[in-house]
């Protein structure tokens, strides 16, 4: 490879958003890829959609232009979106070139790649939000002969053994997976904790439509209570069938068997908690709280605002163990968590959590080594389809006025 000013990692939505921007002031920079472009996105199981729509999609130079703004696009989709989205500005990226250690040296960066080693001024990490799959601690206790995956290796119903499913995690991709194996007929069990949703049309419009128009979603990291909160659920709601409401209750009316959290499992038996009826309390709090963001932000505006139906009554029961005889599978959908310092060895780059410490994507700790797409790097948009490139725009800005400066 040629040594490029600048290296960027990751060809997903991040990373091209970046490219697009660095290319407009004709920054020299190579984007390295160790699958294809949208690989994680490739990585979704096979009927996954989009669960904001496609009007969310707002890639810099590449917004969604097709004739369904209001649907949402399935896995296959998005990818073609990327790939067309590189092509049209011929984003310089070099696929299948795994990058497995990053360094700080004097004057850059020293990369260790599979395809060797590189030297770059610059270095800007856009390797997505989901890194690595998280698993509760009572995971270990699963019996070894239980067929056990995380939601990234889910494919399809047929792929699983037989039997019954156990879910454990209930934002949008449990309940989405929970739905999906008991339309293919499987008997499945759905492990609930602390996630809150949404109604998907409220008002004639989709709910995302009023959400956008507040600021809940340019909510800055440090209005956050606390760190933690990066790790919340994303409100559960599904885009499959042109979207629909997808929660506890459509769930419970549909036939899945909602259970309190995952407390571990003994050699007969799984055991949840008794926190079923608070984790919908604490799902329902938040989707007021989102109504009543809409109603005053309409209110701010001098428009009608629209008046939402409250939650329908639900019967809390739940066992606290279940036979483990019939299942045949557990699927943990319970999120990921940042996974940086197994390969950048830069001392002082990161937060407690494993997240990296930025100022508008730059590192103050390590001179010209820059982030994107992660979540809440500067708003809870950060790392989403409809705001990733507002950081990408900062990021590029601060890397040619650095070389600016530095060949001036």
């Amino acid at each position: 490879m040629s040594k490029p000013d600048v290296v960027v990692i990751g060809a997903g939505q991040a990373g091209l958003a970046v490219s697009h921007e660095l290319s407009a002031p004709g920054v020299d920079h190579v984007v390295l890829e160790r699958g294809r472009v949208g690989e994680t996105w490739r990585g979704r199981w096979d009927t996954f959609c989009l669960v904001t729509p496609n009007w969310t999609v707002r890639l810099p130079g590449g917004a969604y232009a097709g004739d369904d703004p209001d649907g949402f696009m399935p896995r296959d989709a998005i990818v073609a979106h990327l790939e067309s989205y590189a092509r049209s500005f011929k984003a310089p990226v070099r696929e299948r070139v795994a990058v497995t250690a990053l360094k700080p040296t004097d004057g850059g960066f020293a990369l260790s790649t599979s395809e060797g080693g590189l030297h770059s001024k610059t270095v800007v990490v856009t390797t997505g939000a989901y890194q690595k799959a998280h698993r509760p601690a009572a995971a270990a206790s699963l019996p070894p002969a239980l067929y056990a995956i995380d939601a990234e290796a889910y494919r399809n119903a047929e792929a699983l053994p037989p039997g019954k499913v156990l879910v454990v995690g209930s934002g949008q991709t449990g309940c989405q997976i929970a739905e999906e194996l008991f339309q293919a007929g499987r008997d499945v069990f759905l492990a609930c904790g602390r996630a809150p949703w949404i109604t998907r049309r409220l008002g004639g419009r989709d709910f995302l439509a009023w959400l956008v128009e507040t600021p809940f979603f340019d909510q800055a990291f440090g209005d956050l209570a606390s760190p933690q909160a990066r790790l919340a659920a994303n409100p559960q709601a599904s885009g499959h069938g042109g979207g629909h409401d997808l929660h506890y209750r459509t769930l419970q009316r549909l036939g899945v068997n909602l259970v309190g959290h995952f407390m571990g499992a003994d050699s007969t038996r799984f055991h949840f908690a008794d926190d079923l009826a608070a984790s919908v309390a604490f799902g329902d709090a938040r989707y007021a709280d989102a109504c009543a963001l809409i109603r005053r932000t309409c209110e701010g505006r001098g428009v009608e605002s629209p008046d939402p139906s409250p939650p329908s009554a639900f019967k809390a029961a739940a066992p606290e163990s279940v036979d483990l005889a019939g299942f045949g599978a557990v699927i943990f959908t319970s999120g990921f968590r940042p996974d940086y310092r197994s390969w950048l060895h830069a001392d002082g780059a990161f937060d407690d959590m494993g997240f990296p410490i930025t100022h508008d994507g730059r590192s103050p700790v390590v001179p010209g080594l820059y982030f994107c797409g992660v979540h809440y790097l500067r708003k809870r948009k950060s790392s989403l389809l409809m705001g990733v490139g507002e950081d990408a725009a900062i990021v590029a800005r601060s890397i040619a006025g650095a070389a600016a400066v530095t060949t001036a």
